[in-house]
């Protein structure tokens, strides 16, 4: 027997080209348009609205009065096609937008799983997303942004445009980040600089001290030694070999367009 479809609200709207998974939960009043696909297990808010093209995954929280796959705040879209790319296991709270992509970037907006996006928080047209990562009310990215695996960002922290961020970074309320900042540190300020190692965060997440310590070392050789960045960095691959995550820290930089926070 087939499995009867959850409710869909009488007051909701769901144009007829969309496609949510059989037990698709949507609320009152919420406004689901073509060209969207919801994967199973996932809930539409009240008053939400999802444009398409548009693409969420399995076990996906959509809150009330969020905004998803909405046309990129950039005045350079001129009604191109571009789409949503959402993965697994989000939370996206109340009042959250999401934008599209745009022909200048990738052509997509892409979010990966099990991330928690506070109410008001704002993702740009052609960010990149990773997974684990968590925005507190009012974090916002401007277009073009990346954001590693298991990033946090608090309240009303603000990142430039084409700035990236790499895993494990932490950043604090209000901060406003104008430059990229690199994997495991901490940062804070108006413009962010850093503060040091995210260190309470990595033992959250299983980091033993060996790797805490090699990290912090990194990080005492890329702000504390008073190196120019060509000579932190030949210092860091150097203490690379012994270590992935002084890696991560050297492949970031190679990767930086932005130059980093210092």
């Amino acid at each position: 027997m087939t499995a009867a479809r959850a409710p869909i609200h009488s007051t909701a709207i769901v144009h007829p080209e969309a496609r949510l998974a059989e037990d698709v939960t949507v609320e009152p009043y919420a406004v689901i348009g073509a060209e969207v696909e919801i994967g199973a297990g996932s809930t539409v808010g009240a008053h939400a609205l999802i444009k398409g093209p548009t693409r969420i995954g399995r076990n996906n929280r959509i809150g009330a009065y969020a905004s998803l796959g909405g046309d990129p705040q950039d005045k350079k879209y001129a009604g191109e096609r571009s789409e949503l790319a959402i993965g697994d296991n989000n939370t996206f709270h109340e009042f959250v937008t999401v934008s599209r992509g745009t022909r200048d970037g990738s052509g997509a907006t892409r979010i990966g799983d099990d991330n928690w996006v506070m109410a008001y928080a704002h993702i740009a047209h052609d960010c990149i997303v990773g997974n684990h990562t968590i925005f507190a009310n009012n974090a916002t990215l401007a277009g073009h942004v990346e954001v590693g695996d298991h990033v946090v960002l608090g309240g009303f922290a603000g990142v430039h445009q084409f700035c990236k961020i790499g895993a494990h970074a932490f950043a604090a309320m209000y901060s406003a980040i104008n430059r990229d900042v690199p994997p495991f540190i901490y940062v804070a300020g108006q413009f962010a600089v850093p503060r040091g190692v995210n260190a309470e965060g990595l033992k959250r997440r299983g980091f033993d001290a060996a790797r805490i310590s090699a990290i912090k070392r990194a990080y005492r050789t890329l702000y504390l030694s008073h190196k120019t960045l060509e000579e932190a960095r030949a210092a860091l691959a150097e203490q690379a070999g012994a270590s992935e995550d002084v890696r991560a820290f050297v492949e970031f930089i190679d990767r930086s367009e932005r130059a980093l926070v210092r």
